[in-house]
């Protein structure tokens, strides 16, 4: 009886149900510690290989021993399966929940909790140990994003580490610049009719977060004339491309000869503008590096003084933004001088003296000081005029308002045609070929709808995308 097979087959299921699991980093270090089942399925550890390098075992865990009314899901488990998802191009969380019973080595190796059955030869019921995919949707909304950004943050002290170790300080050197994300609704369909497709006081049924904004907008030039049978004026005519959806905010970091990587993102609704990413981000590079980034490069859309002024820092005069000039206010690049002492310098070649200055919440997103500054030939004394007898003569001179700020003057000031700033701005495109990858990864018009589960993907796609350079750092060794 005691060599009955049965009860020996029965022994054997038991054994590797008792098999201790252990977090996916000490699985990824000791391998010979999987079950058979695991080691044997190419597929499994395929996937360790990229996902295990990451430091699980600190990974923020919800409270698995509350009873939330059938088996808790760990987040953890959750996440790794989303990766997994985003890396197999698997398009819903049915095709995931394929995937993992055809693979019931990933419901083993990824930490799912595991029903015993004797039925099958890996000792547990997939079926029966996976959440369904109803659970699994409710939990991309539900996990809190904090989570997610641990797991990005740590791709990013790895690649540090490695770097560190070959000698090269990456992040002195940053991207940052912005993805447009269309929302899952019929308003952006064009094939569908949609009376108010573009009224941003009636949201879509379809996703209850997502906002109206503008992904880019042209100024088309028609005939000078006004038309006699529009009595509006036709001479400029405003064309853009409205879309309802959210905004994702990336910096990026390139090493040459390497590749680049993600520092930081963020993602916000779509009606927030470029600039309102600046500030956030560059918190959480400077927290992620431990440093500020000597060089910054943006594109027109962040020309704005408070970014030319977080680069300039006294002990180091090189650091600079490299940023496009936009033609704001009719002003061209190096369309102002200034004296040395920073004062404007009007076209008639003199120095404009402050007048007065006051604090303004309205112009920028962030309250500044701002200054007038006005003719200095006024008050008019007995025989002075204007040397260039400027048209503003008459109405008590030329006066500019402007912030105090040094960055205001460093907009004009900068040297766009110097090599350093080309060689610096050429690094811009390293946040395109970040763009790319998070687009064929499925960034652009992903199938959820709602922001806290937007903004879950994204940052997941951002995690692959580090995981990938991890991957092919380790391979080149």
């Amino acid at each position: 009886m005691f060599h009955s097979p049965i009860l020996t087959r029965f022994s054997v299921f038991s054994n590797l149900f008792r098999l201790p699991r252990t977090d996916l980093n000490n699985a990824f270090l000791n391998p010979q510690t999987l079950p058979d089942f695991v080691l044997d399925c190419p597929s499994a550890m395929r996937i360790l290989d990229l996902i295990g390098p990451l430091s699980w075992q600190g990974f923020p865990e919800r409270n698995l021993i509350r009873n939330w009314g059938q088996p808790a899901i760990p987040y953890a488990a959750f996440s790794a399966a989303c990766l997994l998802k985003l890396n197999e191009d698997l398009v819903s969380m049915g095709d995931l929940h394929l995937y993992l019973l055809e693979h019931p080595a990933f419901i083993w190796l990824l930490g799912f909790p595991l029903k015993p059955s004797r039925k099958h030869a890996c000792g547990f019921d997939p079926q029966a140990s996976l959440p369904t995919e109803r659970h699994l949707t409710y939990l991309l909304r539900s996990v809190p994003n904090s989570s997610l950004q641990f797991l990005l943050d740590g791709s990013v002290r790895i690649l540090l580490q490695y770097f560190s170790s070959t000698g090269i300080r990456a992040g002195e050197c940053t991207s940052l610049d912005t993805k447009h994300i269309l929302a899952w609704v019929q308003e952006n369909n064009p094939k569908a009719y949609v009376e108010t497709r573009f009224d941003k006081t009636k949201q879509p049924k379809g996703d209850p977060d997502c906002k109206l904004g503008c992904k880019r907008r042209h100024n088309q030039q028609t005939s000078k004339n006004t038309p006699t049978t529009n009595p509006v004026s036709a001479a400029t005519i405003s064309v853009g491309e409205f879309y309802w959806g959210y905004g994702s905010g990336v910096v990026v970091a390139k090493v040459p000869d390497y590749g680049e990587f993600v520092l930081a993102e963020m993602t916000q609704t779509f009606d927030q503008p470029d600039v309102s990413y600046f500030f956030p981000l560059m918190a959480k590079t400077e927290q992620i590096l431990g440093f500020k980034p000597r060089f910054g490069t943006f594109d027109a859309a962040f020309d704005a003084w408070y970014v030319y002024d977080y680069f300039n820092r006294e002990e180091d005069p090189e650091a600079f933004a490299a940023i496009p000039f936009s033609e704001k206010g009719g002003y061209k690049a190096k369309g102002r001088q200034f004296s040395p002492e920073g004062l404007p310098i009007c076209a008639a070649g003199l120095e404009m003296p402050l007048k007065f200055s006051y604090m303004d919440q309205t112009i920028s997103i962030i309250p500044h000081e701002r200054g007038k500054y006005i003719c200095p030939l006024f008050p008019k004394q007995e025989g002075s005029v204007c040397p260039i007898n400027h048209e503003n003569w008459k109405k008590k001179g030329c006066s500019a308002a402007m912030p105090t700020s040094i960055g205001a003057r460093l907009r004009y000031r900068l040297d766009r045609d110097s090599d350093l700033y080309k060689e610096t701005y050429r690094q811009r495109t390293a946040v395109e070929r970040i763009n790319s990858q998070a687009y064929a990864l499925g960034i652009e018009r992903p199938h959820v709808r709602n922001r806290n589960a937007i903004e879950n993907t994204n940052t997941l796609i951002y995690t692959l995308i580090n995981l990938r350079l991890i991957q092919r750092l380790r391979q080149k060794e």
